[in-house]
């Protein structure tokens, strides 16, 4: 299947709702299912403010397309090189495989991180028997955090987090994770909150906007 970048991008994305936790049982990831999408007015919380800020400043060119190749994100002590994910026969979208060494995963069909638009990753917060996941600390960060994104080309982008939100599932902000934006923006995404017979009720949703980009 062809990449989606733009507005294609967004179109798809916009029909697409986080719906569940794949990946084995006791793990929990975020994927997304094709589907219709719908507003709730479900409550949200959040560790900054009710939508992603605007950055101040000048703002930060984007950087040419590159698969990205690790992920770091110091203040929660993630460190772990990055797969790329797809669609599955089903039309969801893949997570990363359940395993002793987790990793993170890019949706390929969003842009590269660096790029403008909403650049996906996602990744589990809990592996079954073998534990935390990768993503398993990702509440934690605040805004300012940084998240530095290690690209195949030998780019760094590197991203402040803006805004932090853990959401129902039912009341999944698809707009705001994946419409156009003018600028160049991060999702980091996995489950959270109480854990329910097929994985998690929650979905904790990180966004963060690039401050700068060095080969």
């Amino acid at each position: 299947m062809r990449s989606f970048s733009g507005r294609a991008f967004a179109t798809v994305a916009l029909a697409a709702l986080l719906v569940g936790c794949g990946g084995g049982q006791g793990s929990g990831t975020a994927g997304h299912q094709a589907g219709t999408s719908s507003t709730s007015s479900a409550p949200s919380t959040s560790t900054s403010s009710s939508a992603p800020p605007v950055a101040k400043g000048k703002p930060v060119s984007a950087v040419g397309r590159s698969t990205p190749v690790r992920l770091r994100i110091p203040a929660i002590g993630v460190d772990t090189p990055v797969l790329r994910l797809g669609l599955a026969a089903d039309g969801t979208v893949q997570v990363p495989p359940v395993q002793a060494h987790d990793r993170a995963g890019w949706y390929r069909h969003s842009p590269t991180p660096g790029q403008t638009g909403p650049s996906v990753i996602l990744g589990h917060v809990t592996v079954g028997a073998y534990g935390d996941g990768v993503f398993r600390r990702l509440g934690e960060l605040r805004r300012g955090d940084k998240v530095e994104v290690r690209l195949e080309n030998g780019t760094d982008a590197e991203f402040a987090v803006t805004d932090v939100r853990t959401v129902p599932k039912s009341a999944f902000p698809t707009k705001e994770v994946y419409g156009n934006v003018n600028r160049p923006e991060l999702r980091l995404i996995t489950c959270g909150g109480a854990r329910t017979g097929h994985g998690y009720r929650d979905n904790v949703i990180v966004f963060a906007t690039l401050t700068s980009a060095s080969p």
